[in-house]
């Protein structure tokens, strides 16, 4: 991983409909130093995602490049395979990675030193609701909530940071704080 030597690397995982993605967005925009690497997935673009979101992929050419070696980290989640390729960052920018805490997982085995942080609603009505206005359908809404206890215990048993996105701003700028004192560290 030489890319991500002397880098730091931000993990940002929760559950889905806890914001996240407005989080990264948040993130990219205050601070140039950081980019974003885009994850793969083979599930269909939700009504209304945006097409840059994700790198949308049919599953035989998912599973080609994960034979090929060229993923940082890649799970089968629900019905559908993601992943993270091995991220070229340009050489002045730290990494954000927006992953599951399975991926979390994987990339700390391999990089062992990463910022992780852990989004959370601040209750289960609040992820459900905002579920629910993204377009998810009943079903996924359902499964998506049965995770959310499993994906937080994994989290707190890897060391992530929890912050609670009850405000926006308050979250991004906790996130920010984590990255600055990993930049500080570093030297």
């Amino acid at each position: 991983m030489t890319s991500l030597a002397g880098r730091t690397v931000v993990v940002i995982s929760g559950p889905g409909g806890v914001g996240k993605g407005t989080i990264v967005e948040q993130l990219l925009t205050r601070d140039p130093r950081l980019w974003l690497s885009r994850s793969w997935t083979t599930r269909p673009r939700r009504v209304g995602e945006p097409e840059g979101a994700y790198v949308f992929v049919d599953r035989a050419d998912f599973e080609a490049a994960v034979a090929e070696g060229r993923f940082l980290e890649w799970v089968e989640f629900l019905d559908y395979l993601q992943g993270t390729p091995l991220p070229a960052p340009p050489d002045d920018c730290d990494v954000v990675l927006e992953i599951d805490v399975g991926g979390g997982r994987q990339v700390k085995q391999l990089l062992d030193d990463v910022v992780l942080v852990f989004v959370d609603a601040p209750s289960p009505e609040h992820q459900r609701q905002r579920l629910e206005r993204r377009g998810d359908d009943p079903a996924t809404v359902q499964r998506r909530m049965s995770k959310t206890d499993s994906e937080r215990a994994e989290a707190l048993e890897l060391g992530y940071e929890i912050v609670v996105n009850d405000d926006l701003s308050r979250a991004v700028e906790a996130i920010e704080a984590l990255v600055e004192a990993d930049r500080d560290r570093r030297g």
